[in-house]
Parts: structure tokens; sequence; C-alpha cells
């Protein structure tokens, strides 16, 4: 097990354009050899964007992209003509595949928090496609067959512990409130990486909400 914090993350965006950005693994110009993933994940991202900020459009491909608003309303429009709005509660998948492009904004009145996670697929190509749960429930799974990830979002209440899921990888990020996994606080923003570990425990002293990746794939 191994515990990233928020603080640790590379900072990014363009804050003089409204966007601020903190990624947990290598990115861009921040090259980390031994930061490049973790199981399927290739990107987990908070992005901060003002109001009237956001990124114009843009390529991607062979890439799974998994988007949770934390707060404020995310508009996504995408090159097969697709424009949505998605709030918090929402998960949002894009499946690149063979290329799409797509551009994110926030043109709403408040401040937008969401994060990103980027997978790697089992196998490239294929068509684009794009889907949008809303309000997911508590304790329902979404799956990327594609990337050979279950995202799990959890959300301890004050003395009920919530089990993580088994697989051979598991990432945890904190969102919102703060929590203790196997004996580690954590705080929004911090990150846990699990590597064979079985029945582990997600406390919290009040709400608290969790994005959690079950993966098969070897990073």
């Amino acid at each position: 097990m191994s515990v990233r914090r928020s603080g640790d993350r590379y900072p990014g965006g363009d804050p003089a354009a409204g966007i601020t950005t903190r990624h947990g693994f290598s990115f861009g110009p921040h090259y980390d050899p031994d930061n490049l993933r973790f199981g399927a994940l290739i990107a987990c991202n908070e992005e901060r964007l003002a109001p009237g900020a956001g990124f114009d459009e843009h390529p991607h491909s062979h890439t799974e992209i998994v988007t949770w608003v934390i707060s404020g309303e995310l508009t996504h429009r995408d090159s097969t003509g697709r424009s949505t709005v998605v709030r918090p509660g929402d998960v949002q998948h894009l499946s690149a595949a063979g290329g799409v492009r797509h551009a994110e904004r926030n043109d709403g009145a408040a401040p937008l928090v969401f994060a990103q996670m980027w997978l790697a697929p089992l196998a490239p190509g294929g068509e684009p496609s794009y889907a949008v749960v809303r309000g997911l429930p508590d304790g329902t799974p979404f799956p990327v067959p594609a990337a050979g990830a279950v995202l799990h979002v959890l959300r301890p209440a004050p003395g009920a512990p919530v089990p993580l899921p088994a697989a051979p990888f598991v990432h945890l990020q904190l969102v919102r409130g703060r929590a203790e996994l196997a004996g580690h606080a954590l705080a929004p923003g911090d990150a846990a990486r699990l590597t064979g570990e079985t029945g582990l425990r997600l406390t919290a002293p009040a709400p608290a909400e969790a994005l959690v990746w079950a993966m098969d794939a070897a990073g």
C-alpha cells in the first residue's frame, strides 16, 4: 500500500486562464518514469475551472476517460455532436477508441471542481462512445470493461466502515471529507494505491466521498 498526498501532486493547467490542475501521475512536461501508471490508470487529475474557463476542443485516442464532478457544472461537447452538462453525482465516460475530439468548459456561474481519470484500454481501436449515468446510486459499481476496471464511489458514514473492493490493483482517491484507511489519515486529494491487499475498510468521522478503481490490468 502506497499513500500519495495531495500536496505531492504535479501542478499544471493555466492559472492565468482560470484553470488549475493537480496531476496524480506523470503528465506532459512533468515526466516521472517511476509514476507512469498504476493498473489501468494512466492519469488521475483534479481540475478546477473558474466560471467561463475551460479546455478548447482537443483530440484523444485509445483512452477511456471517466469524469466525476465534485462541485459546479461541467459542459461537455465532442466531435460526435453531443453536448451535455454533468453535475455532482453523475459519472461521465468517453471512450476515445480510434479517435475523438472534445471540449470541456465551466459555463456556469460557480467554480467547477472535477476529477478526471484516464485508463488504458485492453485493446486499441474501435469506435468512440459516450455515456452519462445521472446520480449514480450508492453502492452501484460503474464498469469500464474496455480497460478491465470498475469504479466504485464509496461514501462511508460515521461509525459505518465501508469495505474496499477486492482486485489485483485498487486505487482510491478521497474527493470529499476526511477518512482513514489501514491507519493512514486521508484528506481531500490524497490517494492510496493497493496491490494484492484484501479485507481493508474505509472509515470516516464525518460524511466523506472516495473514488475507488478496482482493476485487473497490470501497470
